[in-house]
């Protein structure tokens, strides 16, 4: 059973163009490390989130695969430096976990 990980972070629409550029960097730093998992980003159009929301998730094959994740990346300098630049713009973040059905 694999598990899908999802990190919602409801942003301050006013600061949209700042937000989106840090995160343009850590879509860069995903890329420049083999070490970090490539997230999927995803903006709502039509959703129960509002449109100031970012999305990232991924797809892990268990639940604990997705927990180490999230203590890589609190564990991580280089993701802890833009996470800080990036936290005053947060008006909320959510993780989620979801049990991918394979029916």
């Amino acid at each position: 059973m694999s598990i899908v990980l999802r990190i919602v972070q409801q942003y301050d629409p006013t600061h949209e163009k700042e937000f989106m550029e840090l995160e343009k960097k850590f879509d860069e730093l995903e890329k420049a490390r083999p070490d970090y998992p490539k997230g999927t980003r995803m903006q709502p159009i039509s959703s129960t989130e509002p449109c100031n929301t970012l999305i990232w998730q991924n797809e892990f094959p268990d639940i604990a695969s997705a927990y180490e994740v999230l203590d890589f990346f609190s564990g991580d300098d280089a993701h802890e430096a833009l996470f800080k630049k990036q936290a005053p713009y947060f008006k909320q973040v959510k993780i989620e976990f979801y049990k991918k059905l394979d029916f």
